[in-house]
């Protein structure tokens, strides 16, 4: 027997996500909803009256939920299994990144009510943390139905006052509260201090904070795909990464895996972006960052769009960590630069494969990489010195800025 998700987008009811006998989904956008123009879910999703089947319609939805360890958590909490994305989003599909949500067919989203948001004392919010750890997103609670892609435990809330708040219902969260994450040291110190880094180097961010809880710190982003009018109200924005915009499943979001690789990320830009000289340009210049501040897990889902109009732009960066810092991770780059994954084999000719076979463009790209590599350098250091005025201190802050050093200078030779 098939079954049913009625599908919203900014609480419009857009379509049904249908699950046949044998586990396939399909999409069938709402006749009204084409005939009004309003915006397919997905590049890889186009508007059509006829039915979505395939690849596309599995890796879109999929693209939604949790990877990997987190979602294998989920499922045994649920009682679901891993592989069946539409039972996980029938749980938690309610409040997902972007706009999109997934209610039982025949339900509508209910008027958010200002009821809907639980104020957390310090108690609360340890007693929040403790069970994340057990319950991902807290799947399970009356009226928490969140769903956040990424492999790290993180949890969907709102602020009221300067506290962290619980969101039930329908009311759209506007943070995302990262804990510490296992086995990495200092995980929430690092993240930090990559994400400020990128907003001082002229590279879009939202904005973030640490924050404690006891001796605990916990990592605070404000949501992109949020806005608050005048009025306070808030509404929620579309987006896709680039995995979904190229129909490609998040199990094999690495390059070497299948994933999307440099060029195609590129091409994203040109045949979909509002601005894609600008956009482009912004995404070589995060290719470069990550490159010196050794994150070598910018990989298809860490790049998205934003749709706040007609055509999507590049959304603000997201996920920047220094994973150099941690002999564990790979070394590997999650997307070769110039046919090489390993940061020591990239050279001036490698980076050239990223612009146009033109004289011009080459020169401009050398310029590009002399002065991050020099601004990301000085400006790491000042940062440190920044956070450790304010009694932020962290052992990682200063292996960031080895690591930045070093590539800096490999850059320059």
């Amino acid at each position: 027997m098939s079954r049913t998700l009625d599908v919203y987008l900014h609480d419009k009811f857009a379509g049904k996500l249908i699950q046949n006998d044998a586990g396939a989904l399909s999409l069938f956008y709402n006749t009204d909803y084409i005939k009004e123009g309003r915006p397919a879910f997905s590049l890889s999703l186009p508007l059509q009256g006829e039915p979505i089947e395939g690849d596309a319609v599995r890796a879109f939805f999929s693209g939604i939920l949790p990877d990997d360890i987190i979602r294998h958590r989920l499922a045994i909490y649920l009682g679901i299994s891993e592989k069946n994305p539409f039972a996980l989003l029938e749980a938690i599909g309610g409040e997902c990144a972007g706009a999109i949500s997934l209610y039982p067919e025949g339900d509508t989203p209910q008027i958010e009510k200002e009821k809907d948001a639980r104020i957390l004392d310090d108690h609360d919010l340890r007693e929040i943390l403790e069970l994340l750890r057990h319950r991902p997103m807290l799947a399970g609670d009356d009226g928490l139905r969140l769903s956040l892609a990424g492999a790290q435990d993180k949890l969907a809330v709102g602020m009221s006052g300067g506290k962290i708040t619980i969101i039930s219902g329908t009311s759209p969260t506007t943070h995302i509260l990262k804990p510490v994450i296992a086995d990495i040291k200092d995980s929430v110190h690092n993240e930090l201090f990559c994400m400020r880094l990128a907003q001082n180097m002229g590279i879009r961010t939202p904005n973030t904070e640490i924050r404690w809880l006891g001796e605990t710190p916990y990592f605070l982003v404000e949501r992109y795909d949020r806005v608050k009018n005048k009025a306070g109200h808030i509404t929620r924005l579309h987006q896709e990464d680039f995995c979904q915009a190229s129909g490609i499943m998040p199990d094999v979001k690495y390059e070497r895996e299948g994933g999307p690789n440099i060029a195609q990320c590129q091409e994203i830009i040109k045949r979909s972006s509002a601005r894609p000289a600008v956009d482009l340009l912004d995404l070589l210049n995060r290719i470069i960052f990550n490159y010196l501040i050794g994150n070598s897990d910018a990989h298809g889902k860490n790049f998205s769009l934003l749709y706040s109009g007609g055509k999507p732009v590049l959304a603000p960066a997201y996920d920047l960590l220094c994973t150099a810092a941690y002999k564990d991770i790979s070394r590997k780059m999650a997307m070769k630069i110039g046919g090489k994954y390993l940061p020591e084999h990239v050279f001036i000719r490698h980076w050239h494969k990223l612009v146009p076979d033109t004289v011009a463009a080459k020169r401009n790209l050398e310029r590009q990489l002399i002065k991050m590599a020099n601004d990301c350098l000085k400006e790491a250091l000042k940062l440190k010195e920044g956070f450790e005025a304010e009694g932020i201190e962290s052992s990682i802050f200063g292996y960031i800025c080895g690591i930045i050093s070093k590539r800096a200078a490999h850059i320059k030779t």
